[in-house]
């Protein structure tokens, strides 16, 4: 969620008349997260107060730079785990027992969802209508005389199990962590009354109430939500999905005129005398919450993403069913082009600049277009008669990384996503490879692949070997996209887009195995000159003997 949907705020203050605590706390945006963290440094350990910060600093940090193939639970677990036997091991080498030793509350919102974790006393409550709910589990003993005792802690035992939970969030929704100083000298009620006042005057109200002398070190961080992130609230609108649609029938004004799609929900249609695009959410959306996620994303992708190589999208704000609306683009996609008539060298190079700059637009979002083909790119003749393209399927755009997208046609997809890599940079230019190659020669480079089948990838032809056309760096460019081979692929966007606008810089590619003959003619035969000159003058001097 981002941050201007988020207000934060935090504050400590020290137990009795001390002038620093062992308590510690952030709040940071991270990209996409907002990131609190409460940690209470245990006092009875010789260096709570530094395993408090370490162990917030650590996690920021980490969470800065968290695979993105990983779940928010697989960093949380990990990360704590982490940190936990860096404390652990730090202790045992120090003091031969343990002494960086503190308890943990974390939260992390991400959309309209919460993730957390705690290990030891320190809480985790959500504020909702009036309601304060512990979120959080407490780490402590609870048979009598022993209560607050901690069990668990970070830094206490080689090893942790945090207690991980996850919610969905609201509208002003407020989150609380805080240290145990807090809950021991005010009951939930009176925390709830006056959670609305921010955090600094919760912190003030329970020192107030200690005469100003606090039995232990208090924390409080307060995460107010201001608004839900938009696709969260596009997600939550309670939108009828019609079982089926039928030739003139009108929804909010839009006239349904031809159904594009066999499946009878993308139409062309009418309103006010312009034609439009107008797609429908699935059927299945009514009974899977999966589907209905996966369209609205498509809808708000569509809708977000505007830029002159996407036609232009808009949901409506007042519509009666769940739909999205798209700008109709008059052609023809470059498969049906490609079917009565070649597209040309420059034309191909245009193709491959849009498909560069599209692809660079999306991760700077960090997006994929993830089915890159012909199927998916409108062709239509400018006013000056110069093809133009447009890139279509807001379906299949997913994040960048995303290792779980089914994403991709198979015989675009590059060797390393049939054994289930994640999806990159170096796999979609693969795509954007095979599209140059299929347009220019009229051939897929590794044949037609069939879903469900394993291909098996053997070197390709040079793409001249079909279309003589082709100059020699372009060549190299198309292999170089298409090597079987990762290593030897393009890895960023922008290396080919670098080669495609300057052609004369293009180093050329050749197979692995290829002959020095192939590599290069030139020293082939200058090798041949000097080992013949070589022979000869040896002949020459046995001759002689």
């Amino acid at each position: 969620m981002p941050s201007k949907n988020i207000k934060t705020s935090g504050f400590s203050l020290a137990k009795g008349k001390e002038l620093k605590g062992d308590d510690y706390y952030d709040i940071k945006s991270i990209g996409d997260l907002t990131v609190a963290i409460v940690c209470d440094g245990v006092g009875s350990a010789l260096e709570g107060a530094q395993a408090a910060k370490r162990t917030t600093n650590y996690l920021i940090n980490n969470l800065k730079q968290k695979p993105k193939t990983w779940s928010i639970e697989k960093s949380l677990k990990s990360f704590i785990s982490s940190i936990n036997s860096i404390l652990y091991e730090e202790s045992q080498i120090d003091y031969e027992r343990s002494e960086l030793v503190t308890t943990l509350s974390i939260v992390i919102i991400q959309g309209n969802r919460l993730y957390g974790a705690n290990v030891g006393d320190s809480r985790v409550y959500l504020h909702r209508e009036d309601s304060l709910i512990q979120l959080s589990s407490d780490h402590v003993l609870d048979e009598e005389g022993f209560e607050g005792v901690l069990t668990h802690a970070i830094g206490i035992e080689k090893t942790t199990e945090p207690y991980y939970f996850e919610n969905i969030v609201q509208k002003d929704d407020k989150i609380l962590l805080c240290s145990d100083g807090l809950y021991t000298v005010m009951d939930e009620k009176s925390i709830a009354e006056n959670l609305i006042l921010g955090s600094h005057s919760l912190i003030k109200k329970a020192s107030k109430s200690q005469k100003d002398n606090l039995p232990d070190d208090t924390t409080a961080v307060i995460v107010e939500i201001l608004k839900v992130h938009e696709r969260d609230e596009l997600m939550l609108q309670n939108l009828p999905i019609p079982e089926s649609l039928h030739a003139g029938e009108i929804i909010d004004g839009y006239v349904l005129d031809k159904s594009l799609i066999q499946n009878n929900r993308t139409w062309l249609c009418t309103k006010k005398t312009k034609q439009y695009v107008i797609k429908f959410a699935p059927f299945e959306c009514r009974e899977s919450e999966v589907e209905l996620d996966l369209f609205v994303k498509e809808a708000w992708n569509a809708k977000r993403l505007k830029a002159n190589f996407f036609p232009k999208a808009v949901i409506p704000k007042n519509r009666t069913q769940r739909y999205y609306v798209m700008q109709l683009f008059k052609g023809e996609d470059l498969n049906e082009f490609l079917e009565h008539r070649h597209i040309t060298i420059d034309d191909t190079v245009e193709l491959a600049k849009t498909l560069l700059n599209m692809t660079q637009f999306l991760v700077k979002n960090d997006l994929v277009h993830g089915d890159i083909k012909p199927n998916n790119i409108m062709i239509a003749k400018d006013d000056n008669e110069n093809l133009e393209f447009k890139i279509i399927d807001f379906g299949s755009i997913t994040e960048i990384f995303s290792s779980v997208t089914k994403a991709g046609t198979p015989s675009f997809l590059s060797p390393e996503r049939f054994k289930g890599e994640s999806i990159s940079e170096s796999s979609e230019i693969f795509s954007i490879g095979v599209t140059l190659y299929l347009s220019l020669t009229g051939k897929y480079p590794y044949g037609e692949i069939e879903p469900f089948q394993n291909p098996s990838f053997k070197e390709a032809k040079k793409p001249s070997f079909y279309n003589n056309n082709i100059p020699h760096w372009l060549d190299s460019v198309i292999l170089r996209s298409i090597s079987i081979e990762k290593v030897r692929r393009y890895s960023h966007y922008s290396e080919m887009q670098y080669e495609i606008k300057y052609p004369q810089k293009v180093k050329p590619f050749f197979r692995k195995d290829a002959t020095l003959m192939e590599r290069s003619p030139l020293s082939f035969y200058k090798g041949g000159f000097i080992i013949m000159t070589l022979i000869n003058f040896a002949l020459l001097i046995w001759m002689n003997a």
